[in-house]
């Protein structure tokens, strides 16, 4: 009876170590994957959710299976779709505080802003004058990234207006400090 092929000796493992190899091979990948091992997520343990979730559904009975669920039922059920708040009514973004769009304010970003006289004299104008150079270092701060170009033909007294055909102080900006 030794030639039975369902003897014991035939389901019997060798004793080769090829399962203790493999098993050291996964304990190092324990440490590199971030998930849980199984012994961790025994020892966590499971907490339901505080508040059962289908129970009021139509079709958690037989009978509410077998009827099915009708069109009113199922347009019950749908949520309205999320769309942008409308603005109030007074020319800024939705949420904003009121406050109007300025006409003055162009569309474009203006980049480094640089004063006539580079900043070496006292102002003595109420608008401050500056003159767009272009963008410096990729970032601007909140106040230059503020300054939007504007297309009138504003000329501080005592000053030539710049020509049209210099391309790095064209155009010009004029940019007003709001007080309140």
């Amino acid at each position: 009876m030794d030639t039975d092929p369902m003897a014991d000796d035939v389901y019997q493992p060798t004793n080769n170590d090829v399962r203790e190899e493999d098993a050291a091979r996964l304990d190092d990948l324990e440490d590199a994957v971030e998930e849980p091992t199984y012994d961790e997520l025994l020892d966590e343990g499971y907490s339901p959710p505080e508040k059962p979730l289908g129970v009021t559904k139509y079709g958690t009975t037989a009978a509410e299976q077998r009827a099915g669920e009708s069109l009113d039922q199922r347009l019950a059920q749908e949520e309205p779709d999320v769309r942008e708040p409308e603005g109030d009514g007074v020319g800024d973004l939705p949420g904003g505080d009121g406050e109007l769009i300025d006409p003055e304010a162009g569309e474009a970003r203006a980049g480094r802003l640089v004063a006539p006289d580079e900043g070496a004299h006292p102002d003595t104008e109420k608008d401050e004058v500056a003159y767009d150079v272009g963008i410096n270092g990729g970032a601007a701060s909140a106040e230059e990234a503020a300054a939007h170009i504007t297309d009138d033909d504003f000329s501080p007294p005592g000053l030539d207006p710049i020509p049209p055909e210099d391309p790095l102080l064209y155009p010009r900006l004029r940019r007003r400090h709001r007080q309140g």
